[in-house]
Order: C-alpha cells, then structure tokens, then sequence
C-alpha cells in the first residue's frame, strides 16, 4: 500500500477500498513496523481515509433517508 495517495486517489476510492487502506494503516503503526516519519504520514493518510469513510456513508444515509420519504410520500398519496 502506498503511503502517497493522492486527495483525487482518495476520493475515487470506493468505502471498502478506502477501508481497507484504513485497515492496513492500523495494523502497521499498531505493529510500530513504520519509521516515525513514516508513522505520521501513515497518520496524515488514515485521517484523509477516515474521513473519506464518514462522507460516504453520510453520503449513503442521506440516499437511504431519501429513498424512504419518498416511499412514505408515495403511500400518503395512494
């Protein structure tokens, strides 16, 4: 896994994908293998990766809730 993903690499990166970096981040700073440098670029990506994680599911709820008013509407109106 790169540490030198790209802001435009991260936002084209599905949840799972994102995920899995994040996953993989995790396991090496727990497993202090990264040079400290190293560590706070880890650091730096996980942050960008996490928060692309919380868009898109936010992203997704709002799909979700979207989908379920409308499907209230369409009873209402029935």
């Amino acid at each position: 896994m790169s540490t030198k993903l790209s802001d435009k690499d991260i936002n084209e990166l599905s949840f799972e994908e994102s995920f899995k970096h994040l996953e993989e981040i995790i396991t090496k700073l727990e497993t202090g293998e990264a040079k400290l440098e190293d560590s706070i670029n880890l650091y730096e990506l996980g942050i960008k990766l996490k928060n692309h994680c919380e868009e898109k599911l936010k992203s997704s709820e709002l799909r979700i809730k979207k989908v379920l008013n409308d499907k209230n509407l369409e009873e209402f109106d029935g």
